[in-house]
């Protein structure tokens, strides 16, 4: 398959393809912060959080490779090759922010969470793929690290947003069982025009690039199969990418499975952990759980870009190691510290951890996978994030209740030793071909 050469491109060029992610990681801040908050209102019971959550491992497992596939075999003149995927995405997640907060009883708002998972996983995927796309090599870095400052910027406004009306609208002496307050709405409302507007940014101010004769016929034959081979075609791609994987993909798995894990813990158990640590009500911990990903994501957008000359003169799985570490003693800090202002302090080195989290895997895996199946082994390592999810969604509700009696504290430290393991096996990724 030929390489095509790629133009360099402009800050301001690559700030434009990555605009689109601010309304994508606005949804995914909302998800973080507010969804299990909202899971509580309904009247969710706090071992039942990670089962809640399961349709994020499950639609990013399902969705997010096929999506990969099939954009890999699109190719419109008019649309382009990934464009069209991640519009849908964010129509069908507008969609979903728009409805969320009027959820009425707790099984609508956990079957709105599964479509807007669909939504959102159909626009993350090619958008990933988008960026390796347009950037020839030496531009990958600050291409994948543009967009992680915009998943700051997105987790930023949606936590900022639900911080000011909570302070604005909230009355923390009201708390109706079964009802979500008003003052939650409006975060929501806005998630659900920028998850368009942004995409549409993107779509409009950047041209995709025009597939190679080759990739070309390839996917001209491709449409020109049966229809049920040209259903069974990404399934059959995504095996034989599996088992054609780089060696250092199987590595960052492992470093996923513990990162994504404790991840997933902390996102869940922050606002029962501040219920039970500073004794507040579900909406003075969701706010406080709000303030703290806020903190973290203003920290992701300073040090996003800096970023980029740090791993380039020591190596991206040194400053990656690093992160993972920091991002560990953070969660060992924040359950022993009672004052709402000091338990930000720990947010710093979380917040470096989210930006090289968001930037240096996607960057090193960008190098050593095939140009023209970026698409499927970019959807594959997004596999490698929702697959950790999945098991925690289904094996730390018992955890959490038998094995950590039932505390948040118990849970968040657990979280933070997770962290140091994958710093630990982040250690073994040493760029190869092979």
């Amino acid at each position: 398959m030929e390489v095509l050469k790629k133009p360099t491109l402009s800050f301001w060029q690559i700030f434009n393809m990555n605009v689109g992610f601010l309304g994508i990681q606005y949804s995914f801040g909302l998800q973080q912060t507010a969804i299990n908050p909202i899971f509580l209102y309904l009247g969710a019971p706090e071992e039942m959080l990670p089962i809640l959550n399961i349709a994020g491992p499950v639609t990013g497992l399902v969705v997010q490779p096929i999506i990969g596939a099939m954009s890999d075999k699109t190719w419109s003149p008019r649309w382009g090759r990934r464009k069209p995927y991640f519009l849908i995405g964010a129509i069908i997640g507008s969609l979903c922010l728009f409805a969320f907060p009027s959820s009425p009883v707790l099984w609508f708002a956990v079957g709105l969470l599964w479509i807007l998972d669909v939504g959102n996983n159909m626009a993350m995927e090619p958008y990933r793929a988008f960026v390796g796309d347009k950037l020839p090599e030496k531009q990958l870095s600050l291409g994948y690290q543009m967009q992680s400052l915009f998943v700051g910027a997105g987790i930023l406004l949606a936590n900022g947003s639900i911080v000011l009306f909570q302070y604005l609208l909230g009355d923390e002496s009201i708390e109706v069982a079964g009802e979500i307050p008003q003052w939650l709405y409006y975060s929501f409302y806005i998630g659900g025009i920028l998850s368009i507007a942004t995409i549409l940014w993107s779509v409009l101010k950047t041209p995709e690039i025009p597939p190679s004769d080759g990739e070309l016929a390839e996917i001209n034959h491709s449409k020109s199969l049966a229809l049920g081979k040209r259903i069974a075609e990404p399934f059959t791609e995504i095996a034989k990418a599996i088992k054609e994987m780089p060696s250092f993909m199987w590595k960052v798995g492992a470093v996923y499975l513990f990162q994504w894990y404790a991840l997933f813990i902390y996102w869940q158990y922050i606002t029962p952990l501040f219920k039970l640590t500073m004794g507040y009500s579900t909406s003075e911990a969701a706010s406080q759980s709000a303030q703290m990903s806020l903190t973290y994501n203003i920290v992701t957008m300073v040090v996003a870009l800096a970023l980029v000359p740090l791993t380039l003169k020591y190596g991206g799985k040194k400053i990656y190691a690093l992160s993972l570490v920091g991002t560990g003693l953070a969660l060992f800090a924040i359950p022993f510290i009672t004052d709402a202002y000091l338990v930000l302090a720990p947010m710093v080195l979380f917040g470096i951890g989210w930006a090289a989290m968001m930037g240096i895997p996607y960057t090193m895996v960008s190098k050593v996978v095939p140009q023209d199946r970026r698409g499927v082994y970019m959807g594959i390592l997004n596999m490698m994030i929702v697959i950790p999810m999945g098991i925690e969604t289904l094996t730390f509700g018992p955890i959490y209740k038998y094995l950590l009696g039932g505390s948040a504290i118990n849970a968040i430290l657990f979280a933070g030793v997770f962290f140091i393991i994958s710093a630990v096996l982040a250690m073994r990724l040493n760029i190869s071909k092979k």
